[in-house]
């Protein structure tokens, strides 16, 4: 399992997460990446590869 965090001070909503994941993990909601459905995470980290603001962290648990 992993934990999905999203630093909302640092997202800029540019959506590049919601397009690369392969299980949709996030959703945009009030223009910043949420992690509606962190539990479905396979830690592939494509998320973390395309936030140019590095506002994405993922730990496995």
């Amino acid at each position: 399992m992993f934990k999905v965090e999203v630093d909302p001070e640092k997202c800029v909503g540019d959506e590049e997460c919601v397009e690369v994941c392969p299980v949709d993990v996030f959703e945009l909601q009030d223009g910043k990446a949420i992690p509606v459905q962190a539990d479905e995470c396979l830690g592939c980290e494509s998320c973390i590869e395309v936030c140019e603001v590095e506002a994405i962290t993922v730990t496995e648990i």
